[in-house]
């Protein structure tokens, strides 16, 4: 009983007007392969922008206009201490709606890499 409570509650998450627009919005910030590999590392700890560039292997300014969108959007929350920028997921579900999706594409992949209506990231 309490998992149709649940499943209906999510089925309803967007009652306002642009309740749609607003749910695709923040699937499209998760849909960067960095900003997911980013994401993915500060699940668990928080990381300078110098840990982050050198997890992705991107330049200090791509990566910080990832860490940006991530922070805009209220994925990451960012702590100053002296000259250093600190990141980490602000919500512990962000990993877990991580941890799904990679669980539904691996369940999925052949239906993904057929899929021709959605282009791979470069």
């Amino acid at each position: 009983m309490a998992d149709r409570a649940n499943r209906d509650r999510l089925v309803l998450l967007p009652s306002q007007p642009n309740g749609v627009e607003v749910v695709a919005k923040f699937f499209r910030a998760l849909g960067d392969p960095v900003r997911l590999r980013l994401l993915e590392f500060l699940l668990h700890d928080e990381h300078t922008v110098t840990e982050c560039v050198g997890h992705v292997g991107l330049s200090q300014g791509r990566v910080s206009a990832h860490l940006a969108c991530l922070s805009d959007c209220g994925y990451v929350r960012l702590r100053r201490a002296g000259r250093f920028s600190y990141f980490k997921v602000t919500d512990p579900r962000v990993g877990e709606l991580v941890l799904l999706a990679r669980s539904l594409a691996a369940d999925n992949t052949a239906a993904l890499a057929a899929c021709m209506r959605i282009s791979p990231q470069p």
